[in-house]
């Protein structure tokens, strides 16, 4: 797994996302994925995973780290007793945030963690940061066009065995065992639990609070590199509208030999002429 702020992960957004209640958080999923051979990427997707795929948001992907990242020294403190592999990670997303941050006009900074463990923007940015091994990616945008935005990637491979279970719904298996027989060619569990952190980092700056796996529903598209996410609880109200639902994107890619999946969800300012009022419904 990829993208939730934890030793060892990406430190960079709330620690654990979506957990199963009485269960330890998955937020390190086992290394048993590396016995399974990298999946193909899927026809006609690019050598990148998520750059320019959204309007108003500044994506910036690295497949490398590039040596002696320069990190400030409230940044250097946090990850002044990790092992060099976290640091590296958490230099070069650092870097590819601050890349992403320069397309929007943005003087460079520290960019910390916040509460959870999310990263904490410049005044008037929303945004989001993701590495798995061999990728890292940063997506920013000014919060008078985008409400939030939530992005992840990981190694394009099946989820270890068992995880399945503990991320997916029945309704969701159904649909991932479908998908596998039609579409053969992607990890279609992997790129659901791809799509729920997804879903979490979209959530939490527009919530603060916890979503659990079973709190929403991940519908993926095969054809158009989309998916749906049904909220089971109350969702965030934005622009005075409250969102039951999330449109993602996924796409998948290999690079120097490694395939790698990413989701990316972004959520609007609404117009204000389309803002309807919100009036609580009982309960709320």
């Amino acid at each position: 797994m990829t993208g939730m702020q934890d030793p060892g992960l990406c430190p960079d957004s709330p620690p654990r996302t979506l957990r199963s209640p009485g269960r330890t958080p998955t937020n390190r999923l086992p290394r048993a994925e590396a016995a399974h051979p990298a999946r193909p990427a899927v026809p006609g997707a690019g050598n990148g995973l998520l750059e320019g795929l959204f309007p108003d948001v500044s994506v910036v992907e690295r497949f490398t780290d590039p040596p002696d990242v320069h990190l400030y020294p409230q940044e250097a403190e946090i990850v002044a007793r990790a092992v060099d592999k976290r640091r590296r990670e958490f230099a070069t997303v650092r870097l590819c945030a601050r890349t992403a941050l320069a397309g929007l006009g943005i003087a460079p900074g520290p960019i910390l963690r916040g509460t959870r463990g999310a990263p904490v923007w410049p005044e008037g940015i929303v945004g989001s940061m993701t590495h798995c091994d061999g990728y890292r990616a940063a997506a920013v945008a000014r919060n008078t066009a985008v409400a939030s935005v939530g992005i992840d990637a990981e190694p394009h491979a099946p989820l270890p065995p068992g995880v399945e279970k503990l991320v997916a719904l029945p309704e969701e298996r159904r649909t991932l065992d479908r998908l596998s027989t039609s579409h053969p060619a992607v990890a279609w569990d992997r790129l659901l639990f791809s799509a729920k952190e997804s879903t979490y980092k979209t959530w939490f700056p527009l919530t603060g609070q916890w979503l659990d796996f079973q709190d929403c529903v991940i519908v993926p598209d095969p054809e158009d590199g989309t998916f749906n996410c049904s909220l089971n609880v109350p969702g965030p109200v934005v622009g005075g509208r409250r969102i039951d639902r999330f449109t993602g994107h996924w796409r998948t890619a290999t690079r120097d030999g490694a395939a790698y999946v990413a989701t990316a969800i972004v959520v609007p300012v609404p117009h204000r002429s389309a803002a309807a009022p919100y009036r609580p419904a009982d309960g709320d």
